[in-house]
């Protein structure tokens, strides 16, 4: 990527946030409905991410949820589903679902549960993965967050699954939380057109200014046309002050859990306190930490336009 280009635009996309009815089944309704508003305010869909819950869902559930997707007339091109797994054949189940959809891309976590594993175990796993599913049309976008799965995606591995499969790995999503790593990556790989997202919308000027594709970001479920803004514009001459608005923005979410605190948003707003709901071991936020949270948001003048569910 040439960073100098002045019509390069940048891209944002959302870990879709997972609505839960009392029973804890995904109210898919719901679903379609958030997909479709953060659609419409220009973000893509990286649906079965971190803060999708994913790993609280079954692979039977991901693939009936993608099926229902689509048949709900989303745009799959602007689709980048989490399929990555412990499990080799369940990685490659979903990921050959992705495919068959047209999504743009897959989003890949590491196999996760065993700690320490080489990099020569994470290259086979994703050789394994890719050639099973044996489709020139796949697109793996990495997902390195050592913070979360523990198990970090090394510069070497990246240039090896690179060299090995140059037309499928093209890209990857760094949440890593150290800008200093993201800009290594941008400037080891980017030149040649491998994607680099920043993991949260704190560093889409700095990725975009280096070179790299964005951000695929948490908090793009609550404030997503402000971040799809600032992609699609970031050469304008208020790119600093935009940046510093989705700072905000973002330093308050932090401020809380994450995932409860962008459901308690969304229930405020949309008026649906069913929004509240999360799947065990996670919980939501306390009543008190709610309305702390809601205060906070109604202070600096937050919105979530559009936001009325009309599902059900």
């Amino acid at each position: 990527m040439n960073a100098n280009h002045p019509e390069r635009r940048g891209s944002a996309w959302a870990p879709v946030i997972t609505p839960f009815t009392s029973s804890l089944s995904v109210d898919t309704p719901r679903l379609i409905d958030h997909c479709r508003w953060l659609q419409s305010h220009g973000v893509g869909l990286a649906v079965f991410g971190t803060n999708s819950e994913a790993n609280s869902l079954s692979v039977t559930e991901k693939r009936d949820l993608l099926s229902r997707l689509e048949r709900a007339g989303l745009n799959p091109a602007r689709m980048m589903p989490g399929t990555g797994h412990c499990a080799i054949d369940d990685s490659v189940a979903l990921t050959r679902d992705a495919v068959q959809m047209g999504a743009a891309g897959v989003l890949m976590l590491p196999p996760f549960y065993y700690k320490g594993v080489s990099d020569e175990g994470l290259f086979r796993y994703y050789a394994e993965v890719i050639e099973r599913v044996g489709d020139s049309r796949l697109k793996v976008f990495l997902y390195h967050i050592p913070p979360v799965a523990q198990v970090p995606l090394s510069l070497g591995l990246i240039e090896r699954l690179r060299d090995a499969f140059p037309q499928t790995v093209v890209g990857i999503k760094d949440s890593g939380g150290d800008w200093a790593h993201t800009l290594n990556l941008i400037e080891r790989f980017a030149a040649d057109g491998f994607e680099v997202y920043a993991g949260s919308e704190r560093f889409l000027l700095d990725t975009l200014r280096a070179g790299g594709a964005g951000c695929i970001s948490a908090t793009a479920n609550v404030n997503p046309a402000a971040i799809a803004a600032l992609a699609g514009a970031w050469q304008d001459a208020d790119a600093d002050q935009r940046q510093a608005g989705l700072n905000q923005v973002r330093d308050l979410f932090e401020s809380y859990p994450v995932i409860p605190a962008m459901k308690a948003a969304k229930a405020s707003f949309s008026g649906v306190d069913d929004w509240h709901r999360l799947r065990p071991p996670l919980v939501e936020l306390d009543s008190q930490r709610r309305q702390s949270l809601l205060a906070a948001l109604e202070a600096q003048g937050f919105s979530m336009p559009e936001g009325k569910d009309v599902s059900h």
